[in-house]
């Protein structure tokens, strides 16, 4: 067996550098306007994380559609990161848009129901198997909603969530171990209202006696996981862990919340529906108002009259569940139109098979150079990993992370028309994605392959 190519960290550096001179020198105008917004935008971003891309400075996107954009400097991108899922269903989608269009003549938001939200509350029963539903804006407050009723139900004030989630800014969920395995406030959590350990257990992914343990003392009123981890790269379950998971929640008078932003790339019912899981809660927000901002919450019948019994009518506008927009018309319409004709059987099909021709166009580039580098898949999403095996648990993938490398790859791409998800190197496949935008990436990755280790 041949040795696996090492790289040389002299030369990435040195490749780094001139990746840099060329994003800057074919994006003057994105500089511009990136230099302008620096006077009224703290850091130059709407948003804070968006000071992570790969380049010094972001593209400034002129206008999107399907699988491409295309910035002010007139440069055409394939679009894998896709609003890292929250433009999962393509930009622009034309059945949304006709739903947008027309709800905006009609009224935005009114804090009134109306008819088309019974459609898609009961849509999200047939998808997903769970009687009642809720709506919020975001998958963070649809997930901090459920954890406040967990609590309220069971009196318990503790939850559990598992090394390196990701749950969005969840205060509780911010909590990490160590070397040691002791549980430590997450590195760079900004100004916590409370430290995570006065709130929260943490324990690593896939270790069943690690979760026993956690839950024996019954001070546990819910586990909020993802099916699949995905925000420290793809860490799938392995065989009996979720049939564990639900058995000792139950066991132990512990909810079970399965928080699906992220895998619904699995298919139109999650990976709930495709694997048979049984959550009290699921939440999902993202891609399912084709961009709008939209979030659901959903929860079996016997806590919906536990949350009953302790719910006072007078007071449920102020007991820090919902909020002014949750539900609006906007929203529900876009949703509406984004199941109905967009998030399909069909379209997952087709994804499916693409990403699976994403994936194996990555392994192929893998195994021609002798790499000890993963790819990992679910449904219409993979991403990889500079590691020579899968790991398990979100500690053994934080591990392996290589910001220098993972920087040069995604500039590296960037310059030659392709964006993946800034924060990991994750591809997304939209139903407007094509053979030939999978094709393009399989040989850019090569060169990026090539200019590392040839």
């Amino acid at each position: 067996m041949s040795i696996p190519p090492t790289l040389d960290r002299a030369r990435l550096h040195s490749l780094l550098a001139q990746e840099e001179q060329l994003f800057h020198k074919n994006h003057p105008r994105s500089h511009e306007l990136y230099q302008r917004a620096c006077k009224s935008l703290h850091g130059g971003v709407p948003m804070l994380w968006m000071i992570r891309w790969a380049g010094s400075f972001p593209v400034f996107v002129k206008e999107a559609k399907g699988a491409h954009f295309t910035d002010v400097d007139g440069h055409d991108y394939i679009d894998f990161c896709l609003g890292d899922t929250g433009a999962m269903t393509g930009h622009g989608s034309d059945a949304t848009v006709s739903a947008i269009t027309e709800q905006v003549q009609k009224g935005i938001t009114l804090m009134l129901p109306f008819e088309d939200v019974i459609w898609v509350g009961e849509e999200l029963q047939r998808r997903f198997k769970l009687p009642y539903w809720q709506f919020a804006l975001t998958a963070t407050d649809a997930n901090r909603f459920v954890l406040r009723m967990a609590r309220l139900i069971t009196g318990r004030r503790k939850i559990l969530v598992f090394n390196y989630c990701y749950h969005g800014s969840v205060d509780e969920t911010f909590i990490t171990m160590d070397e040691e395995g002791t549980p430590t406030p997450r590195p760079n959590n900004m100004g916590p209202q409370i430290d995570p350990r006065e709130t929260s257990k943490v324990i690593e992914f896939n270790d069943i006696d690690a979760l026993e343990t956690a839950l024996s003392a019954r001070d546990v009123a819910a586990v909020l996981a993802e099916p699949a981890m995905t925000n420290i790269g793809i860490i799938h379950p392995e065989p009996g862990y979720h049939d564990a998971l639900r058995e000792l929640t139950r066991k132990y008078g512990t909810y079970l919340i399965i928080d699906e932003t992220h895998t619904i790339c699995a298919g139109p019912g999650g990976y709930s529906a495709a694997y048979g899981l049984q959550p009290d809660f699921l939440t999902l927000g993202k891609p399912l108002a084709g961009g709008v901002p939209a979030a659901i919450y959903g929860f079996t019948e016997e806590v919906s009259q536990a949350f009953n019994g302790k719910l006072a009518v007078e007071d449920s506008d102020v007991g820090g569940i919902g909020g002014t927009l949750a539900g609006n018309a906007l929203s529900i319409a876009a949703m509406k139109a984004t199941l109905q004709h967009v998030l399909t059987e069909e379209f997952y099909a087709r994804a499916t098979v693409l990403q699976e021709q994403f994936t194996a166009g990555v392994e192929a580039v893998i195994q021609e150079f002798e790499l000890p580098w993963i790819v990992k898949r679910l449904g219409n999403r993979s991403e990889y990993w500079f590691r020579p095996r899968p790991p398990k648990n979100g500690g053994e993938a934080h591990a392996a992370v290589d910001p220098e490398l993972d920087r040069y790859m995604h500039l590296f791409a960037l310059n030659r028309g392709i964006l993946l998800t800034p924060f990991h190197n994750m591809a997304l496949i939209s139903p407007e994605t094509t053979q030939g935008d999978v094709d393009h990436h399989t040989k850019v990755f090569r060169e990026a392959v090539i200019s590392l280790f040839a």
